[in-house]
């Protein structure tokens, strides 16, 4: 029995998404979903829109994975899955105006206000390293 190309990405996918539940992060996989925990979660809510992309395997989730092993944390950890679960992640995306889409990209929200983004172009030229020095120092701004 064949595989259909929908299964296989969903295969080739998996593992890029275990990366990030592994690490207590819940997947956001409709636009109901993000409404629903997006807008009115209290205290701090990180968000990562995740990628198939290099820069997402290379530096973002492990940046990211460094990062919450850090003292002060979010209070909430969600992610969404760019091309993968399209209408969750444009529907994260209306909460991170004024940045354009980008993924991978990592949003930082207080009380439903977003109040710190890394973009693309910031990932990919950085270490996992710098992404987690740049979030931890978020999280000792905001997550208090």
């Amino acid at each position: 029995m064949s595989m259909s190309f929908d299964q296989y990405m969903r295969d080739m996918v998996q593992p890029m998404r275990d990366e990030l539940t592994s690490l207590g992060i819940q997947e956001l996989r409709t636009p109901e979903e993000v409404k629903e925990s997006l807008p009115d979660a209290k205290g701090t809510t990180l968000v990562v829109v995740n990628s198939v992309c290099g820069c997402a395997a290379g530096q973002c989730r492990p940046g990211v994975a460094k990062a919450l092993q850090h003292d002060l944390t979010p209070d909430h950890l969600f992610t969404v899955f760019a091309g993968q679960d399209k209408e969750a992640t444009a529907t994260a995306r209306e909460y991170f105006a004024p940045y354009p889409p980008s993924s991978p990209s990592i949003a930082l929200m207080k009380d439903g206000e977003l109040v710190h983004f890394i973009e693309r172009h910031q990932i990919e030229d950085r270490s996992a390293e710098e992404i987690a020095a740049d979030l931890t120092s978020a999280f000792d701004r905001f997550c208090r």
